[in-house]
């Protein structure tokens, strides 16, 4: 008998401290059973991990498994699955010969939930059912909240590892809790022959910890140095010891003796953890010192390596008791409190079983993402000093928190509290929409069969935003509609569309979710007059998306539009794209509904509750931006896109923007703002480049801003109908930024003020038919300037347009933004000379700008603007209207309402003490001519 055989002699067991598919393809523990007399073995994530990660034996399984659609969860639960099914296979003549006394398998519950009773039971159900071994202990951690787990789980008839202790009075509980689940099965009249339980305590651990308190005490002149030296190395073995007597104490008299009668078996101890941390120990310390009767020392193979060669075999576990105490007692003399220590280890190890897992998870999420190639949207950051050091920090902050689960669990205190838990509905939705596409086909083929032409979608912000990307993304597909997103009041806007399409071929879907939303509703009301006074029946030329029960709804109904989709109430509007408010208007687009949201599955897959930070690219994208921001004072969002993705940019500006801006917080998003010389830029940008493949190289200007030390991430994507991942991740994302920022990222609740300023002025204009517009301060050359009182004061009495703009712009500082807020036909000849001025200002005062269109940004960037940091300077500009257009039933025509939400606009920036102007145009386009000379001058 070599030394491992002979530990039998003297009452112990060797388990395994490992696992792997390759060890058991090679008959590993048939070889060790006879060559060692092996009864058992044990796994947790990190020897998983090392497995999966560092071998190739895994990899057919795992890409089946990503093929499958599966996240990583489920991938490793079906790898662990097979791997503790075929070790228990191997064990079970062990199992038979010693008649369940021996011949264990153990896998663990997941340590994420360590702290959690009801979790734990259910899991650990689980995996019994699904494993279906008799020879499977389910390792459970010895926590406050493990052991009411223990008692339940033991009187369900489950076999027990209880991990992760280390202290007696941990112990002492997890006993009576084995003791105390028996009994319960006793009370039902079920067997308790065959049940069986380790109670793990783990031994090195504990003396790598006080031996490092110990050499804090040496430091004092004043101690007893030979006596605090003498206690390095020798209290694991002392505690582990007298845990013994314990165990001799719970597993005798009366009690116990009535359960052994039915032939309960005992719990045996476990040692764990018995490696030497310390090279200046025998490599063989724990397991020379421990050894006993009814007793198991788990080792990993460098351990029994090394007693099988050199160890030695004998029973030691009830040598020098007194000597134990002595050393306990000792302890507590030196001022080194061993409970104290024992709990800080719990706390201790179940971070470390987290941090195991999490890597385990980014292996497989590695894999994943290798095995899917083009398929899957890329990341990649370039990012240096300060910045990085903190993202890190934040980072490893989001893993110990736990941040996929906290989303995913809808856990509203990984926010503020307060009704977060209610709007995350967007996180499954891909899932849900895949097996509800049959309404979406059938409105597919209606529009195929009908011969439409054209569709006009009516929606605002997140009614909109998203089909506004897919159109342009897209394109016209071949024997398809023309898509065109309305969402403005502007009527020459109006007034281009009309003349664009054909009525009679046209598909008009109106789109709110709240169904009372301003704009949809008279863009309802003016395009459904005009059909129904084209002839023939309007009804069948709508659509509705809205949420159920709403105005829209009912309108819809008694119009008799064609279709009626409902949007889902959890979900709110800037989250909305990958539900019917995106989906419907890429269906009538001719879109393969199915293909974008399976590809898009890839990217929920990817950021799943069990995919860790660094691996999860939504999470990581979103701990990037919260930290860039609350940090590092980066908080310009500056979307650099593909042109062929340019749109995306206006999509993810409302995404930022109402979901962050708040409270006196807030990113803010700058849309295209073509990309300048590094000295354009200030400290407070990240850069956000989003790629198509086969499109434009990354533009050298963004290689030139990341030799500055400016933060760039690129999100990159191979198809265009991987545009889902892109939405998919950046929702996340902003979900995300929320809490590190520490702010709701679901509400808005300045978006209401800009809306309650305009209904107030528009239902005044019903009465009265006048519309008050203030007064200006002066005119110059066609161009009414309008300020309030203390942005009067700020233009210090400036009498001319040249003058006013140069006070104005003198107010910009480091740090500021600029916004031009037009309130005008959003089209490329207004769109130039926009976008002319504000690379004037951003190229002479290196701050960042926008060029927003009204009203369409009060549903989007307006939120940021009034509720974000004030760090915005406001130029709002107005216009007449050569043609202005009826609302069909209102005094009001779409130019009157139009200027009403400027005007309440400009009234809220003015509230919240914005540094803002208006400014009114006479003629636009000379306007818009004088306005650029002036703001040159005023920059000169």
């Amino acid at each position: 008998m070599n030394r491992l055989q002979q530990l039998e002699t003297f009452g112990q067991s060797a388990w395994l401290d490992n696992l792997s598919r390759k060890f058991l393809q090679d008959k590993g523990i048939q070889k060790l059973e006879a060559s060692d007399d092996l009864r058992g073995m044990t796994s947790n994530p990190s020897i998983f991990e090392k497995s999966i990660s560092k071998g190739s034996e895994y990899d057919d399984d795992i890409k089946k498994y990503v093929e499958q659609g599966e996240d990583v969860g489920e991938i490793f639960r079906h790898l662990s699955v097979k791997d503790i099914q075929d070790a228990a296979d191997a064990f079970r003549p062990v199992y038979d010969k010693t008649k369940g006394h021996d011949g264990f398998i153990s896998i663990e519950v997941s340590p994420y939930i360590a702290m959690d009773t009801a979790p734990t039971i259910a899991e650990a159900k689980s995996i019994w059912t699904e494993i279906n071994r008799p020879n499977l202990m389910v390792k459970v951690p010895g926590t406050e909240a493990g052991a009411p787990a223990i008692r339940e789980l033991i009187a369900s008839g489950i076999n027990i590892n209880v991990t992760l202790l280390f202290g007696r009075g941990a112990y002492k509980k997890v006993a009576l809790a084995y003791i105390e689940g028996l009994e319960a099965r006793v009370a039902k009249g079920e067997d308790i022959a065959r049940m069986a339980s380790v109670a793990s305590i783990f031994v090195s651990r504990i003396d790598t910890k006080i031996d490092k308190a110990l050499d804090e005490k040496l430091k004092d002149p004043n101690c007893d140095s030979p006596k605090v030296k003498a206690l390095q190395g020798k209290v694991a073995i002392a505690n582990a010891k007298m845990a013994y007597q314990d165990y001799k104490a719970l597993f005798s008299g009366p009690r116990w003796e009535k359960l052994a009668a039915k032939g309960a078996k005992t719990q045996r101890l476990l040692w764990a953890s018995t490696g030497t941390k310390n090279k200046a120990y025998p490599d063989t310390l724990y397991i020379d010192s421990l050894i006993g009767r009814d007793t198991v020392n788990t080792m990993p193979p460098e351990t029994m390596d090394a007693f099988r060669d050199h160890g030695t075999p004998k029973s030691t576990l009830e040598d020098d008791i007194d000597g134990a105490k002595k050393v306990l007692s000792d302890l507590e003399a030196a001022g080194v409190s061993l409970d104290k220590a024992t709990d800080e280890l719990v706390s201790e190890g179940v971070d470390l079983f987290a941090q195991a897992a999490d890597k385990l998870y980014g292996a497989l999420a590695d894999k994943r993402a290798k095995i899917l190639d083009g398929g899957l949207l890329r990341m990649k950051v370039e990012l240096s000093g300060p910045a990085k050091d903190a993202v890190d920090a934040e980072m490893k902050k989001q893993s110990h928190i736990g941040a996929p689960r906290k989303l995913w669990d809808h856990d509203k205190s990984y926010w503020t509290g307060a009704d977060e838990d209610k709007w995350l509905g967007w996180l499954d939705i891909v899932e849900r929409e895949l097996g509800n596409l049959l309404q979406l086909n059938k409105l597919a083929k209606q529009v195929e069969a009908e011969g439409i032409t054209h569709a006009v979608l009516l929606g605002m912000g997140g009614s909109s935003l998203g089909s506004d990307v897919l159109s342009e993304v897209f394109g016209q597909l071949s024997g398809w509609p023309k898509m065109y997103v309305l969402d403005s009041t502007d009527p020459g806007r109006i007034a281009t569309v009309e003349s664009e399409i054909t009525l009679a071929s046209t598909l008009f879907i109106v789109a709110s979710k709240s169904g009372s939303t301003l704009e949809p509703n008279i863009l309802k009301d003016y395009f459904f007059d005009r059909v129904s006074k084209a002839g023939g029946h309007a009804g069948k030329h709508f659509v509705a998306i809205t949420d159920p029960g709403s105005s829209l709804e009912k309108t819809a109904k008694q119009e008799d539009f064609a279709h009626i989709f409902y949007g889902d109430p959890p979900i709110g509007g800037r989250f909305s794209v990958l539900s019917n408010f995106g989906l419907v208007p890429a269906a009538a687009m001719g879109l393969d509904v199915k293909h974008l949201l399976t590809e898009t599955q890839k990217m929920a897959v990817s950021c799943s509750r069990l995919a860790p930070p660094d691996a999860n690219p939504g999470v990581k994208l979103g701990v990037l931006l919260g930290t860039l921001a609350r940090d590092c004072g980066r908080d310009k969002v500056t979307i650099v896109a593909s042109k062929a993705l340019s749109s995306v940019g206006t999509w993810m500006e409302q995404l930022i923007a109402e979901s962050t801006g708040k409270h006196g917080k807030g990113l803010i998003p700058i849309d295209r703002e073509p990309l300048g010389a590094p000295q354009s830029y200030g400290d407070d940008r990240v850069f956000l480049h989003i790629h198509l493949a086969g499109s434009e190289d990354r533009p050298d200007a963004l290689a030139a801003l990341v030799e500055k030390g400016h933060p760039v991430i690129t999100l990159s994507i191979e198809d265009s109908y991987q545009i889902g991942q892109v939405f998919y991740a950046c929702e996340v994302a902003i979900a995300i930024v929320g809490s590190v920022i520490g702010i709701n990222p679901f509400d808005q609740p300045d978006v209401e003020a800009a809306k309650v300023g305009a209904r107030t002025l528009t239902d005044k204009y019903e009465t009265t038919g006048k519309l008050d517009t203030g007064t200006p301060l002066f005119e110059d050359a066609g161009i009414a300037v309008y300020a309030d009182d203390a942005n009067r004061e700020a233009l210090k009495g400036a009498q001319d347009l040249n003058a006013a703009l140069r006070a104005f712009y003198g107010r910009v500082g480091a740090h500021d933004y600029a916004a031009f807020l037009a309130f005008i036909e959003q089209k490329p000849s207004h769109q130039a000379p926009l976008q002319a001025m504000r690379l004037k200002l951003r190229d002479r005062k290196a701050v960042a700008t926008c060029v927003e269109f009204g009203p369409h940004y009060l549903h989007s960037t307006g939120q940021d603007y009034k509720g974000g940091p004030n760090s915005g300077v406001f130029l709002v500009i107005t216009a007449d209207h050569k043609h202005d257009l009826a609302i069909p039933g209102r005094k009001a025509s779409f130019g009157t309402v139009q200027l009403a939400q400027a005007i309440g606009d400009f009234s809220v920036l003015n509230q919240r003490a914005r540094r803002v102007l208006r400014l009114h145009l006479k003629d636009t386009e000379s306007g818009l001519k004088r306005l650029g000379e002036a703001v040159d001058a005023a920059l000169q």
